[in-house]
Parts: C-alpha cells; structure tokens; sequence
C-alpha cells in the first residue's frame, strides 16, 4: 500500500500522474489542488482531494498527517515561458515551494519526487548527447530554479537522509491536459492543430532540435524512479531520461504521412526561441538506463499515430 500526495495535481502531469497511480495503489492517493485550479469530475470522484498550496508549509505538514502520507509528487511550478514572465513566483513556487515539501518530508519521513527538466542546462552545455553529469548554467529563472532543486534535494538526502529523487524531463507531449506555457509546448499544438484540420503558426524556428518525450512514457518514469532500488543509485537529483529529438520539419513532415493537408508556417516567437537555442539538442540518458532500468516505449512515429487518433476522437473527427 501506498499513501501519496500529488501536489500540482490538476497541472500537464499531474492530471493524468493522479489516475495512474490511482490505478495503481490501494492506499490513499491525495490529489492537492489549489483554488482556481480545481481537479476534474474524474479526479474528484476516483479518490481523496484536498487543497495544498506549496507556498503554505502548515497546509502540507497537515495534509500529509491526516492521509498518513509516505510519498510526495511535487509537481507545482511555472513552466518556462511563463516563469521568464513572472520571475518572482517562479522562485516562490519552485524553490520555496520545494524547501516546504522538503522540510515536512524531513519531519514525517517521506520520500519526495520533484522533476527537473532539460531547462538545467545552458549554451556552454555540451549540446549532442547531453551528458549526465555535466555544465548545468541556465539563462532562465526556470533553469535556475531546476539546479538550485535539484541541489537542494541532494542536500536533503545527504544531510538529513530524506528520500529525494528526480528525473530531467524533456518536452512532454500529451492529448490530455492542453498546453501551457512552456518551450516545447509547439510540439503539443501541432497535434492539435493537425487534428482540428488547422494551418499550425509554429514558434520555433527551422533546425531546432529539442529532446521530447511522450507522457506514457513519462508517467512511466515517475513511478519507476521511486519504486527503484536505491541501492543501486549512484545519482538521484536529477537523471536524464530521453526518449526522442526532432525539429519542427521532422515532426511535421512525420504528421503529413497520416495529414497529407496538413499545412504549418513559422512564426517565431523570441522569447521561446531564446529559451530553445539555449537547451541541449539530446540527452544522454545512460546513467538511468544502467542505475534503474529506464526505456522509453513510444518513438515519433508511435507517438504521431495515438495522438492524433486520440486527439480526432477528442474533437468528434
């Protein structure tokens, strides 16, 4: 049995990371939310919900006490346009936040999983094959607050033995939660797009690569870290996972092969291609392969096909 506490629960992960473990695990699986944010019909029928704001340490301490938490998801952040646009909560949320969650799973022995993300990088990163360990100098208070997370949870790990561990996520793609405000988030409308028979306006320019991932695979990643041995850790904040890199040609001529009509024009948009020039191109995800068995199941074309079927069914196509 395991009690968890998803915080950022109705978020791009959160809302399908939620029902997975639902799925999963018999105890109590404790959706946290904060108002305005409110969890679906599916969400707050299938189990415990609670309001949880990552800002607030007493709110945490005692939500955890009254569902006997062991395990806390925490998902809250801005993504990474958003948080060039609002600095300040991006540092309240993301390391504020993080040092809140810390200090309770400190106090009542919980283990935690905060992601990390490719955005821990910067432009004297190598940029092929990103290594493990490696620069980490982002240019953007969402990289900055990605290294200073990850460095924190090591921290809590070696000085107070808190069960910390991690995984840098690449772009997420997912036919569930609509997207939000991050880099990679072109790589999400374009299936929307394509699946609403529409001309798609990309962001991103021409020739740039960027690591994505599709969000089984990512799931996949959050519940096999923690159910890992940790023995056989010699990292844990943060593991590069990888999974594909492609540049908006490849995955738009990748949709043509099903969308034959399917038309897209570039309109770059600075800010995010900023963002974009500065992250790896790959990852080299070696380390998790090796430490705790991680592969990814879906390539651009597995991927192209369930979401497009998936997003066709959505929109009554």
């Amino acid at each position: 049995m395991k009690n968890i506490l998803i915080i950022g629960s109705t978020g791009q992960i959160g809302s399908e990371l939620t029902m997975k473990l639902r799925g999963m695990y018999n105890g109590n699986i404790v959706a946290g939310y904060i108002p305005g944010a409110e969890p679906n019909e599916t969400i707050r029928e299938s189990g415990p919900c609670a309001i949880v704001d990552i800002t607030n340490e007493q709110q945490i301490a005692e939500t955890v006490s009254r569902y006997k938490i062991d395990t806390i998801y925490n998902l809250a952040a801005l993504l990474s346009a958003v948080a060039e646009a609002k600095p300040q909560l991006a540092w309240k949320i993301g390391m504020g936040g993080l040092f809140n969650v810390l200090e309770v799973a400190r106090a009542m022995n919980c283990a935690v999983f905060t992601p990390s993300s490719i955005g821990v990088f910067g432009n004297n990163t190598p940029k092929d094959k990103t290594p493990q360990d490696t620069i980490r100098n982002p240019r953007t208070m969402y990289g900055v607050t990605k290294v200073s997370g990850e460095l924190l949870s090591d921290y809590y790990h070696i000085r107070f033995g808190v069960d910390t561990r991690s995984v840098r996520f690449p772009g997420l793609i997912s036919y569930v939660t609509p997207p939000g405000g991050g880099t990679t988030d072109y790589a999400v409308d374009i299936y929307y797009s394509a699946a609403k028979g529409e001309t798609f306006e990309c962001p991103i320019a021409q020739g740039t690569f960027m690591d994505m991932m599709y969000m089984p695979d990512a799931l996949r990643a959050a519940v096999e870290i923690m159910e890992a041995d940790p023995s056989k850790f010699i990292h844990r904040n943060s593991f590069n996972i990888a999974s594909m890199s492609f540049e908006p040609e490849i995955i738009y001529n990748k949709i043509k092969e099903y969308e034959p009509d399917f038309k897209m024009v570039y309109n770059v948009d600075p800010l995010r291609q900023a963002i974009a020039d500065s992250w790896p191109n790959s990852l080299d995800d070696t380390c998790a392969r090796e430490e705790w068995g991680w592969k990814p199941e879906y390539d651009l074309d597995a991927m192209t096909r369930d979401m497009l079927a998936k997003l066709k069914e959505k929109f009554g196509k």
